[in-house]
C-alpha cells in the first residue's frame, strides 16, 4: 500500500472540507485576491495617467520655452531697430533746428541751386572727369 500512495498526486492524497467555515474562508481568498487585482489594475491606470499627464506638462514646458526664446529674439531686434529710430530722431531734430535757421537755409540755397546774395557772383569750375 506505501506504494499506491506514492504513485497517487498529491492533490487526490488530501480531501478537502466542504464545511460553511470553509466556504466563507474561501470567499473571504476570492475577494483579497479580486481585491488585489483591483488595486493592481487602479495602479497601472494612475501610473498610465500620471505618465501622461508629465509628458504633456513637459511638451508644454519645452514649447513655452522655444516660444520664449522667440520672444526674446524678436525683443533684441526691436530694441535695436529703437536705437536706430532714436539715432534718426536726433539727426532729424538737428536738421529741423538747422532749417529754422536762415543764414543756413541760405548756404544751402546757394550750394544746391546756384543762388547768389547781392553782389556776389559765382563761379562755376570744370569738375574732373573720371576715367
Amino acid at each position: 500500500m506505501g506504494e499506491k500512495q506514492r504513485n497517487i498526486p498529491v492533490r487526490k492524497q488530501i480531501a478537502s472540507i466542504n464545511t460553511d467555515y470553509v466556504r466563507s474562508i474561501e470567499r473571504q481568498e476570492n475577494r483579497n485576491k479580486a481585491k488585489k487585482v483591483r488595486l493592481a489594475r487602479r495602479l497601472v491606470l494612475f501610473t498610465i495617467l500620471s505618465v501622461a499627464l508629465v509628458g504633456f506638462l513637459i511638451s508644454t514646458l519645452l514649447s513655452s520655452k522655444s516660444a520664449y526664446e522667440e520672444k526674446q529674439l524678436q525683443k533684441e531686434q526691436v530694441a535695436q531697430e529703437l536705437e536706430q529710430v532714436k539715432e534718426e530722431q536726433e539727426i532729424l531734430k538737428v536738421q529741423i533746428s538747422k532749417l529754422n535757421d536762415d543764414e543756413y537755409i541760405g548756404k544751402l540755397l546757394r550750394k544746391q541751386y546756384f543762388l547768389s546774395e547781392e553782389g556776389e557772383i559765382i563761379f562755376t569750375l570744370p569738375g574732373k572727369e573720371k576715367k
